[in-house]
């Protein structure tokens, strides 16, 4: 039987990171310390490389004015000093995390993914609705500029 401790080891060292009740897959990064969003989509598989590439650019053609950087070791967009959306990839999906009121203001249009309060989830096996994203930034935006 294997002990838990083996268990561990086996993530740590093979590069697995748990991160928000999911295992996300890092090549050679255990518990990895990311200063940029290059850094972050570097670690992983070419195939999730691209889907988060695509994330990026859709989120910076939807927020031009947008700053990258990298909270709670996910690539975050910011405008005003405030977090606009976050981004992550897992085993299975994409995280896309648009803080509570982008997820409820497009609660029809996201229906089909599981979501949590302010997440949701695409499968990396599917489509990833980038116009959806698109959408969903703008409308943050237009939040954030309104306060």
């Amino acid at each position: 039987m294997v002990k838990v401790t083996q268990l561990l080891d086996i993530f740590i060292n093979d590069g697995y990171s748990g991160h928000n009740k999911g295992l996300i897959y890092m090549k050679n990064s255990s518990k990895k310390q990311f200063s940029s969003i290059d850094e972050y989509i570097k670690t992983f598989p070419k195939d999730v490389q691209c889907i988060l590439e695509n994330m990026r650019k859709t989120i910076r053609k939807a927020a031009p004015g947008a700053i990258e950087a990298i909270s709670y070791q996910m690539p975050t967009f910011k405008i005003y000093n405030k977090n606009l959306v976050y981004f992550a990839a897992y085993k299975n999906h994409i995280g896309f995390y648009p803080i509570p009121s982008g997820i409820q203001a497009f609660k029809k249009e996201l229906s089909p993914y599981k979501q949590g309060k302010g997440s949701v989830q695409f499968p990396i096996a599917m489509p990833i609705p980038y116009d959806l994203v698109r959408k969903i930034v703008i409308f943050r935006m237009k939040e954030i500029l309104e306060k």
